[in-house]
């Protein structure tokens, strides 16, 4: 009877490790999310969802850059998106306006958020957004067809031997929202 109280205690206090641990890693992974937020924002990574701050608008007219467009689509998103123009031509420092379409193929809402990309990637230091669809999620009901602009200025620092840079989005369904009005 000792053995089994010994046996049962032992238990009771292992038992009650697990939870503490327990407890202690869901604390750890929940503070993780503030933490991740705060680290991006200082660093300036992975800050796709609100307007750029441009600092100097000088235009240098002694040189030309391209913006080449790239769209895509993933996790079997039913929609179709391109850029209504390939690339545009212009100075460093002038601001640019180009638009994307995206149309939904279903016979449902779908909501879908864009991820920007840059090649080269050091172009994304130098990329400034001042309206872009990419800051929300984009819901779309079925068989809408949305026009979607882009406002940018590619700030006059940018490197002398970059010319072309490719701004590339990628569209990705939100879990959870079909169906959502918006």
């Amino acid at each position: 009877m000792v053995a089994n109280t010994q046996s049962s205690l032992h238990n009771l206090v292992t038992l009650r490790k697990l939870v503490i641990i327990a407890c202690a890693m869901f604390g750890f992974g929940f503070a993780l999310v503030p933490f991740y937020k705060k680290i991006c924002e200082v660093t300036g990574i992975n800050n796709v969802l609100k307007a750029d701050a441009v600092t100097n608008t000088q235009v240098d007219a002694a040189r030309w850059l391209t913006v080449e467009f790239d769209a895509n689509l993933r996790n079997d998103l039913p929609w179709t998106f391109a850029p209504l123009e390939k690339s545009v031509r212009f100075h460093p420092g002038e601001l640019v306006r180009v638009t994307f379409e995206v149309r939904n193929n279903s016979n449902r809402a779908v909501t879908g958020q864009a991820i920007p990309s840059y090649g080269p990637q050091l172009a994304g230091r130098y990329f400034k957004k001042l309206d872009c669809f990419c800051f929300t999620q984009q819901t779309l009901a079925p068989g809408e067809v949305k026009r979607m602009p882009v406002v940018f200025v590619i700030e006059k620092d940018l490197p002398q031997d970059v010319n072309t840079v490719t701004l590339s989005y990628t569209f990705f369904e939100v879990e959870g929202t079909t169906g959502k009005a918006g």
